[in-house]
């Protein structure tokens, strides 16, 4: 009888329960994995790979557990690495100097190919072609049950060291708090004017959440996007998708961040605006068959021909950890840590504005008041709590229906992830860039921005029968930041 209740206890402890997130994310009607393209400066030596995954899989109890066949729990289970590293036969004559459409068309056949459920919820790929920014790639695939974007840059700084110290580990940005509701030119001042302010910002703060909360119940229910050009139909999800990156300067969004006195979210929101604007408004422009003749020499048009009264949503996530920033990986494992491993992320659903403007520095104006509005919601944190109500009163199956079913009424998502300060290396493998994306999800474009080394990676995964050019996107959202730091430089506020 002892002996039963010690089988009985080990077998609890091998068992966990999912996170609300991770419940919706693994269920085959959502099924969401990330995709992540990390570009490396030399070859990648895969006995190198393999080693190190043999000495440190079982550090991380997700990545060495495999689902219950009811999808709610992770059951720890041998891991035999070889399984997950896949290093394809690559003819390098054959493809000759198309190392980079290898890369993309590799990645696309990965969309159709399912995980193993039988085993860990992820795999390996090395591809050992040279692109025009980097040696070789590896891919690294999973099922977002796994882990949010927070948690998966802390495994990576935990896998890493810094290329100029070998010895040091990688280093993120400091811990973040939240910031404070009263501003600091408040903190200052008398009792009943911070009260004043405490009154007045708590009743916007419930305004804000029931028109929010209506709204993402009018979402769920009924309330759709535009169809435009970058609207998806609703079985996109089931298309393959491919991936394209772009290197900006995170040194030339700072310069703006601090000019228009915001933060590099609301540049990076702005970025997005502006660019979506020009290529809707192209797109709308071949639709009508007009010719060209008010084309400019940078491919950007003086007329708009984006109909009036566009809805155009973005799904954008949320960390709700209380301590926002980066944790060594080991305290992110504990129990009740405040900036614990998993997913614990909402969303935010933000209403962009597409038109053209004639002054670039309104896109960021216009995105620093939809930031401010929506920072002032607790939007994102009841969206989390009726996912949990849901799950356990009527099941998964409604919860990931309901999930999907405001993903597939708004357009895009888009994703903002903080990386690497300086360059870093795995076992000797210096890393060029990171560019992570995902598939699975209902709309037929998503947008990440990855911070890393002093640079930020724009990328895009699309549905190509839907957007065929997403390299044109990636274009204007260059020339947007070029042409909002020049106009900047011109009135003299940089």
């Amino acid at each position: 009888m002892h002996i039963g209740k010690g089988r009985m206890k080990n077998k609890e402890e091998e068992e966990e329960p999912l996170s609300p997130m991770a419940r919706v994310f693994q269920s085959p009607d959502i099924d969401i994995c990330p995709i992540v393209n990390i570009g490396f400066k030399t070859k990648i030596n895969p006995d190198v790979v393999l080693d190190a995954l043999r000495h440190n899989v079982y550090k991380y109890p997700r990545f060495s557990s495999k689902l219950s066949e009811n999808g709610a729990k992770w059951i720890k289970t041998e891991v035999n690495v070889e399984d997950h590293v896949i290093v394809p036969y690559i003819d390098l004559e054959e493809i000759c100097e198309s190392g980079q459409s290898f890369v993309d068309d590799y990645c696309s056949r990965l969309t159709m190919t399912p995980l193993d459920r039988s085993r860990p919820l992820w795999d390996i790929h090395i591809l050992n072609v040279k692109t025009a920014d980097a040696e070789a790639v590896g891919v690294i695939r999973f099922n977002h049950a796994l882990a949010d974007g927070m948690s998966f840059i802390s495994l990576v700084l935990a896998c890493t060291h810094k290329t100029s110290n070998p010895d040091m580990l990688s280093t993120a940005t400091p811990l973040v708090k939240r910031r404070t509701t009263v501003p600091h030119s408040l903190e200052k001042t008398g009792w009943f004017v911070r009260v004043i302010f405490t009154i007045g910002s708590t009743m916007r703060l419930l305004w804000n959440t029931i028109v929010d909360v209506f709204l993402l119940a009018a979402t769920v229910l009924f309330l759709k996007d535009t169809m435009t050009p970058l609207k998806g139909n609703a079985n996109v999800r089931r298309n393959p998708r491919r991936f394209y990156h772009r290197t900006i300067s995170l040194d030339d969004i700072k310069l703006i961040k601090n000019a228009m006195n915001m933060t590099i979210n609301d540049v990076l929101l702005g970025i997005t605006q502006a660019a979506l604007s020009s290529y809707m408004n192209r797109q709308y422009l071949v639709s009508q068959e007009q010719d060209k003749n008010d084309e400019l020499e940078d491919g950007s048009l003086l007329t708009s021909y984006l109909p009036d009264g566009i809805r155009f949503r973005a799904g954008c996530t949320v960390n709700l950890r209380s301590d926002i920033g980066f944790k060594p990986l080991a305290e992110m494992m504990v129990k009740d840590s405040k900036c614990r491993w998993g997913n614990y992320f909402s969303f935010l659903i933000l209403p962009l504005s597409i038109g053209l403007e004639t002054d670039p520095l309104v896109y960021l104006e216009k995105s620093k008041a939809i930031m401010a509005r929506k920072k002032h919601s607790y939007q994102a944190a009841l969206a989390y709590f009726f996912i949990k109500i849901i799950l356990k009163v009527l099941g998964a199956k409604a919860a990931s229906l309901a999930f999907n079913q405001h993903l597939k009424n708004i357009t895009t998502c888009v994703s903002n992830v903080m990386g690497p300060m300086e360059e870093i290396s795995f076992r000797g493998h210096p890393i060029a860039y990171i560019s992570p994306s995902s598939y699975g999800h209902s709309q037929a474009s998503l947008i990440h921005y990855t911070s890393y080394a002093g640079e930020v990676t724009i990328t895009i995964g699309v549905d190509p029968t839907v957007i065929p050019d997403p390299h044109k996107i990636c274009d204007d959202m260059e020339k947007s930041l070029k042409t909002m730091k020049a106009v900047l430089w011109e009135r003299r506020l940089l």
